[in-house]
């Protein structure tokens, strides 16, 4: 099989200024820590072929020393794995391996997901339990959901204003899944989607595995510019088209009710397929998200996909999801499905069921409360150690989408990574390495693990910027 090489332009390009972090340290360092961001965040392919040291030292306009040395840190911690007479290959280490020096990742701010709510889990999986018996004669292999678990999600579409059957539900595990099956069946290698700019990293993960190109539509500082979504569909031509309109991934913005309006427009006009991403839909924290997208279609409702999932409503670790979308368009999923997998956890849809239908109204509140006080003492934090420093307005969500005072997220996150704090740059959440003046936080971490995290943060930033730090008016008793 051929292995593929890194083109050296594109790969300086991915660096972006990864020279600011060599204030902190010497160049070869500050390269290497970029380059294993890179991997770590797949934006570097495991297998392919790093650029000659000679080649790669001119595009850079570094010493050849100085691209020698990275290879040899990266290759010392399992990041290269040479060969002989030919360059060197990306690869993983096979264990987590601590370079000398180094603190070991402590803090994980790279997924946005709170803790479960253990007893109204415990106890969703008790009442499974003793409700599996009467499906324990059935081979558990399903296509469609549990009728149950299905009727559940019709329920609350309805509640939202969007009338809804369980004709109309796919059951899945989890909203990853969800996006993965839907553009195997519609997406071909090749294929345009059109994505917001930033978006959900995830989605782009898939769509790359699909063979297909993200197309970017640029998102503003207060949301959607829909004559440029329409621009792009009429110039582009997309096949798919993916969208986050409730509590935004990674910005917390939501679309308002008139323009979801005018984007079924645009939808039905342009007979552009259209997948919404709903999973972050319960987790509004100033004000309710308006009824669904795929209310305000009046025609060509076939066009229109939308995915939910209970990972954000309720815990990460209960891998449930599920499609919306006219019947005709789920049995055309269906049909590919088995190729992919064989149906959902009965228990796991049993349980989720009933959490649905007997918890929701209890748990889910909490939870913003939760969300809220945990955002106040975020935003806090960075206004004392990160004043300069820039949050967008999110109404919702798990994170703060922060707009940075210089282009250099990916150093940050390297250095920050260095001090035990995974934290994925900006560019993860955009196409072809751009949104470098961007991070993301998440407000999901229990309070003292997010104030030793902004804490180091911060560290990280001054390390890299060469700027001081500001002084703590805390009083510590």
């Amino acid at each position: 099989m051929a292995v593929r090489a890194l083109d050296p332009d594109l790969l300086a390009r991915e660096l972006g200024n990864w020279r600011t972090s060599s204030r902190s340290g010497p160049s070869y360092q500050a390269l290497a820590d970029c380059l294993r961001m890179l991997i770590i965040d797949g934006r570097l392919p495991v297998g392919s072929r790093v650029p000659g040291e000679r080649v790669l030292a001119e595009v850079l306009k570094v010493s050849r020393t100085t691209v020698t040395a990275a290879y040899t840190e990266l290759r010392d911690h399992g990041y290269l794995n040479a060969r002989q007479g030919a360059r060197s290959v990306i690869a993983l280490p096979h264990t987590p391996i601590v370079p000398a020096g180094e603190a070991p990742a402590a803090i994980n701010l790279a997924a946005a997901a709170l803790a479960a709510p253990a007893s109204a889990v415990q106890e969703a999986f008790a009442e499974a339990a003793r409700q599996s018996v009467s499906y324990l004669q059935e081979t558990g292999h399903d296509m469609r959901g549990v009728l149950a678990f299905r009727s559940a999600i019709a329920e609350r579409y309805c509640a939202r204003g969007l009338p809804t059957t369980a004709e109309q539900i796919m059951v899945t595990s989890g909203a990853q899944h969800a996006i993965a099956l839907i553009l195997a069946t519609y997406a071909q290698p090749g294929d345009r989607v059109l994505v917001e700019q930033p978006t959900y990293h995830g989605a782009l993960t898939a769509i790359g595995t699909a063979g297909a190109r993200p197309v970017p539509v640029a998102l503003t500082g207060t949301g959607w510019e829909l004559d440029a979504v329409h621009a792009a569909v009429r110039q582009l031509a997309p096949t798919l088209a993916y969208l986050v309109p409730d509590n935004h991934n990674p910005t917390g913005l939501s679309m308002p009710a008139e323009d979801r309006k005018r984007l079924c427009a645009i939808i039905a006009e342009t007979r552009t397929r259209t997948v919404v991403d709903e999973t972050m839909t319960d987790v509004w924290l100033d004000e309710p998200v308006p009824a669904p997208v795929a209310a305000s279609m009046t025609s060509r409702n076939d066009l229109l996909i939308t995915v939910g999932s209970m990972s954000k409503s309720f815990w990460g670790g209960m891998r449930i999801g599920w499609i919306r979308a006219e019947p005709s368009v789920l049995a055309t999923i269906r049909a590919i499905r088995p190729s992919i997998d064989l149906g959902t956890s009965v228990i796991e849809q049993l349980a989720a069921a009933w959490l649905l239908t007997r918890r929701a109204d209890d748990v889910l509140p909490e939870r913003r409360d939760i969300l809220r006080a945990r955002r106040a003492l975020l935003l806090d934090l960075l206004g004392r150690h990160l004043p300069e420093w820039r949050p967008l307005p999110g109404t919702g969500g798990m994170s703060l989408w922060v707009q940075l005072p210089a282009p250099i997220s990916s150093a940050l996150c390297a250095s920050a990574s260095r001090l035990g704090v995974e934290l994925p740059p900006g560019p993860r959440f955009g196409v072809d390495g751009t949104l470098e003046r961007f991070v993301r936080i998440p407000y999901a971490l229990p309070e003292e693990r997010l104030t030793e995290a902004v804490e180091l943060i911060g560290r990280a930033w001054h390390s890299v910027t060469g700027s001081a730090a500001p002084q703590s008016s805390a009083v510590v008793i």
